[in-house]
């Protein structure tokens, strides 16, 4: 029952992973004029007003939107039952990447301001 009620509520955050890492921090940050809100050994986020653009070290899999959820296991399952695709995991953060039926990636992540 709780599957069905599952509610999604999309944060202010884009993910890109990318193999051209440290030439897309210098990109956002010099034209772009973003300001850089987080940096890590393997991802910095830079703030862009109405959104987050967090720029990961890694094989390029298109932009992610992060979407957060009470229960990540529930959701994977709802979303994959209806026609998306796991593309990676990590139930230890806990949070999953699918990609929906119609090219759109998302991480779906734990929303802890929820019960």
């Amino acid at each position: 029952m709780a599957q069905r009620n599952q509610q999604f509520t999309a944060s202010r955050d884009v993910v890109i992973r990318t193999r051209h890492w440290i030439e897309a921090v210098k990109y956002y940050e010099s034209v772009l004029g973003l300001s850089v809100t987080h940096r890590g050994k393997n991802t910095v986020g830079l703030e862009a007003g109405g959104l987050c653009l967090y720029v990961e070290n890694g094989e390029e899999h298109g932009p992610v939107l992060e979407l957060l959820v009470a229960d990540v296991p529930a959701a994977k399952t709802k979303l994959l039952n209806a026609g998306c695709t796991l593309v990676e995991e990590d139930p230890a953060v806990p949070r999953c990447y699918v990609k929906d039926p119609y090219g759109l990636t998302y991480n779906i992540g734990l929303d802890r301001r929820r019960p």
